[in-house]
């Protein structure tokens, strides 16, 4: 079977599991399967593999870490004010990007994906930033962006087996 093939198959496969698993019984953990895809499209996008996971899921996360700040800021100094929230944003974009000299952060676009996933989901959801808990945007975009790269990792095992 060639890799697509086999991709599409598996991918399939654990998607509609990854979907059940979220909306089911781990509902309760505050997952959203918009950014478990996302996270799994992204541990593609960085090569896939044990290199391609971590990579994956630390810029993930270093991303949420500067959308987190973003939003901190915004709520605490913008008063509302539009040049001062565009402002934010710009330095903390500036910054995740600048995380880029340290290779643990170096995978620029996987970072992109975790900072633009935190401020959808704090914007969808009218989130509270400040919030860590369990159902917090930066606590729920990390974890949706780690069960996103095991997904990968797990469908990208599979589908090089079927391949073979």
């Amino acid at each position: 079977m060639n890799l697509v093939t086999a991709l599409a198959i598996v991918i399939g496969a654990l998607g509609a599991v990854a979907t059940y698993l979220v909306l089911g019984p781990a509902a309760d953990l505050g997952l959203q399967i918009w950014i478990v895809f996302i996270a799994w499209a992204s541990f593609f996008h960085c090569g896939g593999g044990e290199a391609g996971l971590k990579n994956s899921v630390v810029a993930n996360i270093w991303g949420a870490l500067c959308a987190t700040v973003a939003l901190v800021l915004v709520a605490k100094a913008s008063g509302g004010s539009l040049p001062v929230i565009s402002i934010i944003v710009g330095i903390t974009v500036a910054v995740m990007i600048l995380g880029a000299h340290l290779p643990l952060f170096g995978a620029i676009p996987a970072a992109v994906y975790g900072y633009a996933s935190t401020a959808g989901y704090t914007l969808l959801t009218s989130g509270d930033a400040l919030n860590f808990g369990l159902k917090g945007p930066f606590t729920t975009v990390a974890l949706s962006c780690i069960v996103g790269g095991l997904f990968g990792y797990v469908s990208g095992k599979i589908a090089g087996t079927l391949a073979k």
